[in-house]
Order: C-alpha cells, then sequence, then structure tokens
C-alpha cells in the first residue's frame, strides 16, 4: 500500500482559496464509514446513480479507473448492497482507487483486506437486484455537495471533500 498522499483537513486549510466542497452528515446521523484497506484515497470522478440495483457500478467497476474514484448515489438506501467482495475485487484488478457510495456495501471483512478505498454509509448482507437500471455521468446531489464526473475527490477518516481541479497526486 502506498504511504498517505494527503490529509483532507490540510486540504481545506492549504487551499482556502480554491471552492471546496465537504461532505456532511445528514440530519439522521447518515455518515461515510471506512470499509476498504486503501483509508486514504482520491482521484477523478466518475459518478453513477442507481437505486437498489447495482448493474452500472459492476459495469464501471470493470473498466480501467486509473487514477479515478467511483462515486455512486445509491439514494442512502439500507435495503441492499450496491457492492460486495467480488465488484471490489474487479475494482482493484482494474486500478480504481476507490468508491464511494451513499448506500450500503456487503462482504465487509473481505472488503477490508483489499488495497482499495471504499466509504459507504453501512453494511448489510442483502444482495441488490440487477436490471439494468442506473444513469451514470450525471450530477450528483447528497451529502451538501454537488458531484459531477470529472471532479475530484479526496476521502479520508475525517471525511471526504470535493474540488473542481486536482490538489494532489493520489
Amino acid at each position: 500500500m502506498a504511504t498517505i498522499p494527503f490529509v483532507t483537513c490540510d486540504l481545506l486549510d492549504d487551499n482556502p482559496e480554491k471552492d471546496l466542497q465537504v461532505v456532511t452528515p445528514s440530519l439522521d446521523g447518515k455518515f461515510f464509514k471506512s470499509y476498504g484497506a486503501r483509508k486514504t484515497f482520491g482521484g477523478q470522478v466518475v459518478t453513477v446513480k442507481c437505486f437498489e440495483d447495482n448493474s452500472r457500478v459492476k459495469e464501471l467497476l470493470a473498466t480501467d479507473g486509473t487514477g479515478k474514484v467511483l462515486v455512486v448515489d445509491g439514494g442512502a438506501s439500507m435495503r441492499c448492497a450496491l457492492m460486495g467482495d467480488l465488484i471490489a475485487e474487479s475494482a482493484v484488478k482494474n486500478h480504481w482507487n476507490g468508491v464511494v457510495i451513499y448506500g450500503c456495501v456487503r462482504d465487509v471483512d473481505a472488503i477490508a483486506e483489499l488495497d482499495l478505498g471504499v466509504h459507504a454509509l453501512a453494511a448489510i448482507p442483502q444482495k441488490s437486484n440487477r436490471k439494468g437500471i442506473g444513469e451514470v455521468d450525471i450530477t450528483l446531489y447528497f451529502g451538501g455537495v454537488t458531484i459531477s464526473s470529472g471532479d475530484y475527490i479526496y476521502a479520508d477518516n475525517n471525511g471526504i471533500v470535493i474540488a473542481k481541479e486536482k490538489l494532489v497526486d493520489c
């Protein structure tokens, strides 16, 4: 595993002139938890919006993700997981830096062993549907931020920061 390239607190402190966004907890207490072995990760954003259907997540993570982070708006559903160990293994194989899921993951013990950054709201053993439903490269809105494909995301145990431009190499 690589050394920690940044701390989100420092990114904010060192870039006061930039319009950085910070993902905030919701009023009902939903906030991202780290599940992957990479506790600090970042990269260029690819977005997908899918509710209880991980078809697009699986498809995207099977493509080359060098330098990228998949950001998934799962509508904060707590009924099923949008990624498990097999899809996470595919992400590692295809060089993704990480996955941020506004929803759930499963197979968390296996994911914890993978060299992949993973932030999600919760874990649940139930898998999702696969009906091919989902939108890719659309603007997402959750956690008080706006996220688009091409933005940059930086995540660690302090939280998640969104930038319009690259701040550091990840």
